[in-house]
């Protein structure tokens, strides 16, 4: 066990017994991506690392785990939003490159929630409010949200507490 001195770890023991950062990961795979000269990884992992740090400027702290994880979040929704502009363009080059960014941060990101757990939680989360009409969905919404955090699509949650809610009115 050896304590890292590295000011993006945040004082915390790396590659030992205890919890890595996500930061920390991020810092030791960029140096490796440029010892490798992995031009596609090192920009993705640059562009991360650059999110993280105009978040934490934003929040004027230092970010936990979980804030780290809605940050890499926001970027590759950012990057699927891309891809489907560049598909529809016919810019398959982009298409491509967009989707090996996808794939480089999805590695720090916690597995994402299948369909059927989305449904399961949505099912609990209305059940725990009372909501039985598609016009208490933000009431739903707060309560799922606050549990997949990180975890799923925004999109994708809502569509399903939607259709959820619109089987329970009828």
């Amino acid at each position: 066990m050896r304590y890292c001195a590295d000011r993006h770890a945040f004082g915390r023991f790396v590659h030992g017994r205890r919890h890595v950062s996500i930061q920390a990961r991020l810092m030791d795979d960029l140096k490796q991506a440029l010892r490798d000269r992995d031009e596609t990884r090192k920009g993705a992992i640059r562009m991360a690392l650059a999110a993280i740090k105009n978040a934490r400027v934003a929040k004027n702290a230092d970010l936990t785990d979980q804030d780290v994880v809605v940050v890499l979040s926001k970027a590759v929704k950012q990057r699927r939003d891309a891809m489907a502009q560049f598909d529809a363009a016919g810019r398959m080059d982009l298409v491509a490159g967009e989707s090996a960014e996808i794939e480089i941060l999805q590695a720090y990101l916690p597995r994402m929630l299948s369909e059927d757990e989305i449904v399961d939680m949505a099912r609990t989360a209305i059940a725990e409010t009372g909501a039985s009409s598609p016009k208490q969905m933000g009431v739903v919404m707060r309560v799922m949200m606050a549990q997949v955090r990180g975890r799923a699509d925004g999109t994708q949650v809502s569509s399903i507490v939607r259709n959820l809610l619109v089987e329970s009115a009828s």
